[in-house]
């Protein structure tokens, strides 16, 4: 029996023989749906389960569109509208607002320091002048460990640096360590050779730290470019110069006097920017600085120099608290030198003591003892009181008002001359000969006031100095008892020592008084030099009055009986006065110590120079101003004659009687 062949693998077995003879389409319509049975003796098999098709899905269904296009619709219009909104408030609302804030945040405007004018001697030479300076700056930032690559950056910077700046190792290095800061000066207003230096130091540095792969520890050193007012002779004529302070600015002097025309107009130089750094196509909008006006002075910067050294000498030998020089020309008013001691460095304000920062020739105001007396002789000249022969019978002591009155040294009666009350300086001879200025007391006190006020006690001098005093003198009504008979001689009346000067001067100008003068002229930024104006000028006595006046005064210096021996110059004839005054203390207000001084002129005969000395409490060797500030006067004037080429005299001096024999009377 043959076994039945197995159905194909997957497919399904057919139900038996072959296919009927009604078709493909009614075999499948008969075995539909069902399986066909297995043939007898042959093992039923499982059918094939299908796969069941998958229940459809419940179909989407879509949300309704309109209401979010809607929504978002309205979101974007309202956005819209904000933009127009503020669009329109920037564009036209505001516009100027934020065009001019767009301004202000893109351009940046810097002002252009000025250059300060110079001021120079009569000769041109510079007194005061302006440098490029440098602060030396550093970045403690870049000092740290961290930067630098070594512990001690700071400490090997300072050890190099103190050395160059003239600083402190240890200051240097705490600015250099400090915390959180990113900016310090370590030296201020330094010279171009010192950043140079500074400049080779941190170089040579970089480039060893280069080759040997090491530290530059300078290398967070800067510098900050500045200008530096410098005062090329050091202190000569500081009192009368002054200084500028740490802003620019003139703090005391003619630097004060005229800081208007020294500093200039400062500039202003504008520019767009963009993240800090400059546009360089947008352009430059610059004002240009307008420097500062050169100044020239009267004062001789060799004759300063000789009045400034031999009155500091004088000042230390005597160990006196101050002393000052003055030298004018007796024709111009033009002051030649003006010398104050001690005295200051207007290039180290740092060590200048405060006492001796003003200009104490024009801001003392003291009492001037006998130099004041040739005021007293020319008003009882000038009016006709008396003359240079007139006899004066001098008694050892004058009793007058509340007090006794007494000369610089005891003695007998002395029967001298007008002129020899001068020559003699006799306090006692001068309250006697000016009690003929009129036919009282009364009237002899306003004479005597009203030539005091022609030689200008009492009032400004004209120069305009800072600080200058006016002088006390009071009005004769309102002399004590005491000051009646003191002024005459000089006491209970203070000037200045300038004003003192201006008195001779006057005289050795025929009794015209010039008023004093600093500045000769003025150079603009232009070029164009500008004269100062004339000085003032005044008639105070007579020309007659005048020359009585300076052969009287070379008494006092050629005669032997004269107080002023020591003033004599070879050559040349002197004129001039010793004084030796009591000295009001300006801490307690009492009389204590006193005040030294001689004022004269030279040559005599044709008189070119005015030189004063007066020197303020002495407390080494001699008081007396004839015999310390007649030194000082001599060795001024010879040098100052010399200076200016002023000839010798040409004929002796008349000697005018100093006594008078009271037999012959």
């Amino acid at each position: 029996m043959s076994e039945p062949r197995r159905p194909e693998r997957g497919r399904l077995p057919r139900p038996g023989g072959p296919r009927a003879a009604g078709g493909r389409g009614a075999e499948r319509a008969q075995g539909a749906g069902r399986l066909s049975r297995p043939a007898s003796g042959q093992a039923a098999r499982p059918a094939a389960r299908r796969p069941r098709p998958p229940r459809p899905s419940a179909p989407l269904r879509l949300g309704r569109p309109r209401p979010r296009l809607r929504l978002v619709g309205v979101a974007l219009t309202l956005v819209m509208l904000a933009f127009v909104v503020r669009l329109l408030q920037v564009q036209a609302v505001d516009a100027s607002a934020y065009a001019a804030k767009a301004a202000v945040n893109r351009w940046v405007s810097h002002e252009v320091a000025a250059d300060r004018g110079t001021i120079t001697d009569r000769s041109g030479t510079d007194l005061a002048t302006t440098v490029d300076a440098y602060d030396i700056t550093a970045d403690p930032f870049l000092f740290t460990a961290e930067q630098s690559k070594t512990k001690d950056a700071p400490a090997q910077a300072a050890e190099l640096l103190a050395p160059i700046v003239g600083g402190d190792p240890k200051t240097i290095a705490k600015k250099l360590a400090a915390p959180n800061s990113r900016y310090q000066v370590l030296a201020r207003q330094q010279t171009p050779q010192v950043w140079n230096q500074i400049k080779d130091l941190k170089r040579a540095l970089g480039d060893k730290a280069a080759k040997a792969k090491g530290v530059n520890v300078l290398a967070g050193v800067f510098s900050d470019p500045h200008t530096k007012r410098v005062y090329p002779a050091g202190d000569l004529a500081a009192g009368v110069i002054g200084f500028v302070n740490g802003e620019g600015v003139g703090g005391g002097g003619l630097e004060a006097l005229l800081n208007k025309e020294l500093a200039g107009e400062p500039g202003k130089i504008r520019y767009a920017q963009s993240s800090g750094r400059q546009v360089p196509t947008a352009g430059v909008q610059e004002h240009p600085a307008v420097p500062g006006s050169d100044v020239e002075l009267t004062i001789d910067r060799d004759i300063q120099w000789a009045a400034q050294s031999a009155i500091t000498a004088q000042v230390q030998k005597s160990r006196a608290d101050r002393g000052y020089v003055i030298v004018q020309d007796t024709r111009t008013g033009e002051i030649l030198a003006m010398a104050n001691a001690p005295g200051y460095d207007p290039n180290d304000l740092a060590h200048a003591s405060s006492n001796s920062l003003g200009n104490a020739a024009v801001q003392d105001a003291y009492e001037p003892g006998s130099v004041s007396k040739l005021m007293s002789m020319a008003a009882v000249l000038d009016q006709g009181a008396a003359t240079p022969a007139t006899h004066v019978t001098v008694p050892g002591t004058l009793p007058r008002a509340d007090r006794i009155f007494h000369d610089d040294v005891d003695h007998g009666t002395w029967s001298l001359t007008l002129n020899g009350v001068l020559a003699k300086s006799s306090n006692i001879g001068t309250i006697l000969a000016s009690g003929q200025l009129g036919r009282t007391q009364a009237e002899a006190n306003k004479v005597l006031y009203s030539y005091l006020k022609k030689f200008g006690i009492g009032d400004p001098t004209g120069l305009g100095f800072p600080g200058e005093t006016r002088g006390i003198l009071a009005k004769p009504q309102n002399w004590n008892g005491s000051q009646q008979y003191t002024i005459p001689f000089g006491q209970g009346l203070s000037l200045s020592a300038l004003q003192a000067t201006s008195v001779y001067s006057t005289v050795a100008n025929g009794g015209v008084r010039v008023a004093p003068s600093l500045i000769r002229g003025i150079t603009g930024p232009d070029g164009r030099f500008v004269p100062s104006e004339a000085p003032a000028k005044s008639r105070v006595v007579s020309e007659k009055t005048a020359t009585t006046l300076a052969t009287m005064l070379e008494s006092v210096v050629g005669d032997e009986q004269g107080t002023g021996s020591k003033a004599r110059i070879a050559g040349y004839r002197v004129a001039g006065k010793t004084g030796t005054a009591n000295r009001v203390d300006p801490v307690t207000g009492r009389y204590k110590g006193y005040t030294a001084s001689f004022l004269g002129f030279a040559p005599a005969d044709d008189p070119r120079v005015t030189v004063s000395c007066v020197i303020q409490n002495p407390t080494s060797g001699s008081y007396f101003g004839g015999q310390i500030c007649g030194p000082v006067f001599k060795q001024v004037m010879e040098f100052a004659l010399k200076s200016l080429q002023a000839a010798p005299s040409g004929k002796e001096a008349p000697h005018l009687p100093v006594e008078f024999d009271p037999a012959k009377r």
